[in-house]
């Protein structure tokens, strides 16, 4: 693991990157959770680094929150305008992409909660990836995919108990991919609340980890990303 540094207009930002022992087969950007890189997200991107992905762990606010309040007002800051926080989030994509070693590589993005959101507004405005990955991620947007945009493979798994994510928002997701005709998956496991990749303890209510949606859904991952790359 090491930093890569790289900005957002005058936002100075702090990029995580780990590297496979061998030439990458793809560049992935890893958005986190709202409280910005976690222990449980850099161990996926070192996982995804095991596998053969370059990966960059992004910054959302250039700063490390100190609790759950700080980090809901630093995504307040970045999230009020929509085309701002794309911005943001298209600023990861170029940093990884600017890297020589990611010259020419297919590029995706997954996230975790607000982090899948993030990976999902990308795709949404047609941003070049090959896939677009979304663990308990919020999917609600300002501004919804319009027809033919959405070029990404798109995968969303999701806690059916997740009261951050209610039923009502999974069906105007699924109409609006719809709408767009993306190619989509949608994986919804019974049961399983928010947060369900975190093995730390969390005493938020609506969070709790749950290690068989957690397996599944990286499998899903990267079954999805070995049909897409071959």
């Amino acid at each position: 693991m090491e930093q890569l540094n790289y900005t957002d207009g005058d936002t100075a930002l702090t990029g995580l990157i780990f590297r496979p022992s061998s030439a990458p087969r793809a560049a992935i950007v890893v958005f986190p959770t709202i409280m910005n890189p976690t222990p449980s997200v850099l161990d996926k991107a070192a996982d995804l680094a095991s596998r053969g992905y370059l990966a960059l762990v992004a910054d959302f606010y250039g700063q490390a929150p100190v609790d759950f309040d700080s980090a809901r007002e630093c995504a307040l800051a970045i999230r009020t305008t929509p085309q701002a926080y794309r911005q943001r989030l298209r600023a990861a994509v170029k940093a990884l992409a600017a890297l020589p070693e990611a010259a020419e590589l297919p590029m995706g993005a997954i996230g975790f909660c607000m982090g899948g959101q993030a990976a999902l507004e990308l795709a949404r405005e047609g941003a070049p990836l090959f896939a677009a990955v979304s663990f308990h991620g919020l999917l609600n947007t300002d501004l919804p995919a319009q027809p033919g945009a959405v070029s990404a493979r798109i995968l969303v798994c999701h806690g059916d108990a997740d009261p951050l994510v209610p039923r009502d928002q999974v069906l105007k997701f699924w109409e609006e991919m719809d709408h767009a005709g993306g190619n989509w998956h949608f994986h919804s496991y019974g049961g399983v609340k928010h947060g369900f990749t975190n093995p730390a303890h969390n005493p938020n209510p609506a969070t709790a980890y749950d290690a068989s949606a957690d397996r599944q859904s990286w499998a899903a991952m990267m079954a999805l990303f070995d049909e897409v790359l071959g």
